[in-house]
């Protein structure tokens, strides 16, 4: 009797939470007889590439419904994994370091010009540097005692998966822009390491003071100057500015009065929507706070005067990013063969008081293929 009421339970609490997380809209999709997408839809999808697949397009791979619906949340919740692309490189197949991906990061390009007749080209080659990335699991556990998840009928359940899902959404994006293996040997390196001392870190040492432009003159423009200056040092089409809520404050001002700023409004399978702005074609992202913290991913610091450069006024600073997507810009890594979500229910059915469940994203890791695929402007002066 107790087995047969704990099985109606759970099977309650999982309806709960698809009923929460809400079915995808079947508009839109090309799907086979088990409401999935074929294989040929499927290698379209992703560009004739069968390696190269994003987190939402991963949902269409998804085993159950649970699954697509938790994928789904982990979309909504953070720009960068609705779309990074990710190389599902890494076999699992086999012995030694298969959590390893090794590749060559372009530091500087290749050169050409004119030769006088009789003489040789001068020889200049395309330099490369050879980075190793290890993946890991990035997710989080919660407990729920059989009781509470009874009264609330598998509403907390729901509730705790919802927001283990959020947690890790941040996480992935603060070590995507923060990680650094020396201070978490369990992570990976970011953006803000692989950057530091690069030719596309830019004003190291430099102070820029955003604090007194007056809308509409040349303070203004001198600040978009700043934005593409910035782009420029790209080697593609940008993908997205990155910045903290305080500087994107300070861009929509200004690029509304000189006509550049769009908004728009994003619809996700589930009918919610999200306000998408743009510098141009370019995209302008908050990266959110960090992971159970309302801190900033990219921080608001606080510097004496002279503590940036000699003469530098005392204030707020922060830096901006600027990313191109793709295999070879900046992009994921993921396990072959393998999905990049995994979710488990608390087990309700056999004897224990107390129940875990789980949600893990990866194992992962992100590489940067060209040093020009990303950039970062250093000490700009918000309040």
């Amino acid at each position: 009797m107790h087995r047969t009421l704990a099985l109606v339970g759970l099977i309650a609490a999982l309806a709960v939470v698809l009923n929460f997380f809400g079915m995808i809209a079947a508009g839109g999709r090309v799907a086979d007889t088990a409401g999935r997408l074929g294989f040929r839809a499927r290698v379209l999808l992703l560009g004739g590439d069968a390696g190269v697949v994003t987190l939402a397009q991963s949902a269409l791979f998804s085993a159950t419904d649970l699954d697509t619906m938790v994928i789904d949340e982990f979309v909504k919740n953070q720009w960068l994994l609705r779309n990074l692309p990710f190389h599902d490189a890494v076999n699992p197949v086999g012995a030694g370091g298969t959590l390893t991906y090794a590749y060559n990061r372009q530091i500087t390009q290749s050169g050409a010009g004119f030769r006088a007749i009789n003489a040789e080209y001068t020889p200049g080659e395309a330099t490369v540097q050879q980075y190793v990335v290890n993946l890991r699991p990035l997710g989080g556990s919660f407990q729920i005692d059989r009781v509470l998840d009874g009264v609330a009928a598998g509403a907390e359940t729901a509730f705790q998966l919802q927001q283990k899902v959020k947690a890790s959404a941040a996480a992935f994006m603060d070590a995507a822009i923060n990680g650094d293996v020396s201070v978490d040997a369990n992570g990976f390196d970011g953006l803000n390491k692989a950057l530091t001392g690069s030719s596309t870190e830019v004003n190291a040492a430099v102070a820029t003071d955003w604090t007194s432009i007056a809308f509409g003159n040349d303070t203004a423009f001198a600040a978009l100057d700043v934005v593409d200056t910035l782009l420029s040092y790209l080697n593609g089409p940008p993908t997205a500015i990155l910045g903290n809520k305080a500087l994107l404050a300070k861009l929509r001002g200004i690029m509304r009065r000189t006509g550049a700023y769009t908004r728009d409004i994003y619809t996700f399978n589930d009918g919610t929507t999200n306000f998408v702005e743009q510098y141009g074609n370019i995209l302008l992202i908050d990266p959110g706070t960090k992971a159970g913290s309302n801190t900033d991913i990219i921080p608001v610091t606080h510097k004496n005067a002279d503590a940036i450069v000699s003469g530098s006024a005392a204030g707020n600073y922060t830096d901006m990013y600027v990313v191109r997507l793709g295999l070879d810009g900046f992009h994921g890594v993921s396990m072959a063969g393998r999905p990049l979500v995994n979710t488990w229910l608390p087990d309700f059915v056999h004897a224990g008081a107390v129940k875990t469940g789980e949600v893990e994203l990866g194992p992962v890791s992100v590489a940067l293929k060209a040093t020009k695929a990303a950039a970062v402007y250093r000490n700009i002066r918000v309040s």
